[in-house]
Order: C-alpha cells, then structure tokens, then sequence
C-alpha cells in the first residue's frame, strides 16, 4: 500500500490555500462594500415627504374597478364555499 503521508500533507495544503483565498475575496468584498456605501449618495427622504399621497387608489394597470370587484367577489364567495 502506498504511502498516505504525502497525500494528506498536499490534501491539507489544498485545504489551507482555499480557506485563506475565500477568506481574503470575502474581506476585499466586505471592505469594498463599507467604501461604497461612505461613498455613495445617501438618499434624501425630503422627497418623499413632500410628496402627498394621493386620496383615491390610482390603478395603473389598466384595469376597470368593476372588474376587480367581480374578481373580489368571486374569490370570496369561492372561500366561503370551501371553508
């Protein structure tokens, strides 16, 4: 039987060298990721403050509200059913 010693010790140094290379491509990323949120614009929720909701649901799906309370209508009354 051949001798295992070699083949573990080049297992073990395969092992090492996978474990330090994620290891430093996941402290390059998470240092990269810290750079770019100092960086990068934060935004402003001024504008989104200002903005008035609108009192009535805009549909913009095109959709007539007479068809989306027949769909309401028959899934309840499905339910009902079922339960």
């Amino acid at each position: 039987m051949a001798d295992l010693g070699p083949l573990l010790w080049e297992a073990a140094t395969i092992m090492v060298t996978g474990m330090v290379v994620v290891f430093m491509f996941l402290s390059i990323l998470i240092y990269l990721v810290q750079l770019l949120a100092k960086i990068a614009p934060k935004e402003t929720s001024d504008a989104q403050a200002t903005r008035q909701p609108s009192p009535v649901a805009v549909n913009h799906n095109g959709v007539q509200p007479e068809v989306v309370a027949a769909i309401s209508a028959a899934v309840h009354r499905y339910r009902e059913q079922k339960a």
